[in-house]
């Protein structure tokens, strides 16, 4: 009898979030707490995700990447959707509710995500730049945009769309960009759900495991 492979990701060794659970791999940590799968997880250097090896998994040099025997995958979304499909418990059975989970997963990364990066990023990079002082404004603008929007379609549901889904994992981790930033907070109800996300034992799981990662004490509980 074969037995299962354990898949491995790929990490920053010295992540720029510093243990924040931001990067990109805290989302597939997450997707696999939640199907019950375990995995190993290799730590790569800066420097080593340029080197020929690791753009051999991830053509842009970056991570996370996701590998399972043959296979070898990249972009979080991509990762996470795939770990869904092929195991219960991130997309719902019924056809049509499946469909909808999965463009809720599109809508997180290709929709709400954008504005709440190139805000990030500019408070990142131009923060002294004589032009940031009236750039700023308008990125908050167009985020607040996305979250009023969010905001009306969730209303008072727990999740996007009925029960948690891979879409609501997704969303989650993209509204998280917004910590400290003060424009979560102006929808009560979009704070109550990242809580709800933040408060599953899956997400604890991979987040205490992703800032074990940056302190170098392993994960208790």
């Amino acid at each position: 009898m074969t037995l299962p492979m354990t898949p491995t990701i790929t990490a920053f060794e010295r992540s720029p979030d510093r243990g924040r659970g931001l990067a990109r791999d805290m989302r597939v940590r997450w997707a696999l707490e939640e199907v019950g799968q375990p995995y190993e997880v290799r730590l790569v250097s800066f420097g080593a995700m340029k080197e020929p090896a690791h753009r051999a998994l991830h053509p842009f040099g970056q991570i996370p990447t996701y590998e399972d025997g043959d296979l070898a995958l990249f972009e979080s979304g991509a990762i996470v959707f795939h770990i869904a499909e092929r195991h219960a418990g991130l997309l719902p059975d019924d056809a049509n509710a499946r469909a909808r989970a999965i463009t809720w997963m599109f809508a997180a990364l290709n929709t709400v995500e954008p504005p709440i990066l190139d805000r990030g990023i500019a408070t990142l990079l131009e923060h002294n730049k004589p032009w940031y002082g009236e750039r700023l404004p308008i990125l908050e603008d167009r985020v607040r945009v996305r979250l009023g929007e969010l905001s009306s379609r969730l209303g008072r549901a727990n999740w996007l769309d009925d029960a948690f889904s891979a879409g609501d994992l997704l969303m989650v981790t993209v509204l998280r960009r917004l910590n400290g930033s003060g424009l979560l907070e102006k929808y009560p109800n979009l704070s109550a759900y990242v809580a709800r996300g933040e408060a599953r034992p899956a997400y604890k799981r991979a987040f205490d495991a992703q800032l074990a990662v940056f302190t170098g004490k392993p994960p208790t509980g």
